[in-house]
């Protein structure tokens, strides 16, 4: 019997514009990772946290501990979790690391139990880790996590939308943090419905367009009328940003998750690399240092890296 399991999970870029709280996909590159160990009582206790953030919480209002509570309560368990985090994915940053810990933890603990839990159900209990870092169960990111790729999550169903294998993705981080929970107060207002509208029309046209890897179709839709508007004003820089990635001939771009990472799709690697430096150095203009990373679209899905 397993004594330990180590998890990683993926960065991701969440909402890609269009797609607010449904449409995700993930990233090649850094990730977290989370090592469970079964514990005597009930307790789950973070026993470290590594990386690049250290200061989190370590009670219910960690997402891996919230995701494990829900797991461990559902199965009915008579024993606890001790954890150890490892972050790969900066505090604040638009991509996803809350749902990163709460995914990793997820999968760690059911390759502990030996469980096969199907993702649905692994989706649900990481969203009660997700609820507690955003106050909302968002599966935009949650669902890529687990799938990998591109993954449309919505009213119950995980569906990974198929993308051409060149499509890249450009993200441009910013050296500046952005709680998605302040990003989120500024969309209490109501909405136009024409924007809706138009909001719900373009989601369409680019989940048809990467199905059939129509260019014409993705570059028209990836155009964010609802979300971006209110949100772009928190990110010094973004509208400079988002222009250079047209310029370079980007399909379209927006801000990643909450931001206030900036992110901009590709048709091959070549455009997305000359994209990237053209982003950065919008952001350089802004006075704001940044990372970036360039990732295939169908990114990589969250896995066990080790059962001891």
């Amino acid at each position: 019997m397993a004594t330990a399991a180590t998890a990683s999970a993926p960065a991701c870029v969440g909402n890609v514009g269009v797609g607010f709280d449904v449409l995700g996909h993930t990233l090649e590159g850094p990730g977290d990772r989370v090592c469970v160990r079964r514990v005597a009582g009930r307790t789950i206790r973070v026993e470290a946290i590594r990386g690049v953030v250290g200061e989190l919480p370590r009670d219910a209002d960690n997402t891996a501990v919230a995701a494990l509570t829900s797991l461990r309560d559902a199965l009915g368990l008579d024993h606890g979790f001790a954890l150890e985090i490892d972050k790969g994915i900066p505090l604040g940053s638009g991509l996803a690391g809350s749902a990163a810990s709460a995914v990793a933890a997820v999968i760690a603990a059911d390759a502990l139990l030996g469980t096969q839990l199907p993702p649905a159900v692994l989706f649900a209990h990481a969203l009660a880790g997700e609820r507690v870092a955003s106050g909302g169960a968002n599966g935009d990111n949650i669902g890529p996590s687990l799938l990998g790729g591109l993954v449309l999550a919505a009213e119950g169903h995980l569906l990974r939308v198929p993308v051409p294998a060149a499509w890249r993705c450009v993200v441009a981080r910013p050296h500046l943090a952005l709680l998605t929970r302040d990003a989120r107060a500024v969309l209490t207002a109501p909405f136009a419905l024409s924007d809706v509208v138009a909001q719900c029309g373009r989601l369409a046209l680019l989940l048809a367009g990467c199905a059939c890897g129509d260019v014409a179709l993705v570059r028209s839709a990836l155009r964010d009328v609802l979300i971006e508007p209110r949100r772009a004003p928190l990110v010094p820089g973004f509208a400079a940003v988002k222009a250079a990635a047209l310029e370079s001939g980007a399909l379209g771009a927006s801000l990643s998750g909450a931001g206030p990472s900036v992110f901009a799709w590709y048709e091959g690697a070549a455009d997305a690399a000359r994209g990237a430096e053209a982003m950065q150095a919008a952001f350089a203009g802004a006075g704001l240092p940044s990372d970036l990373r360039v990732s295939p679209i169908n990114g990589p899905a969250a896995a066990v890296i080790a059962l001891d």
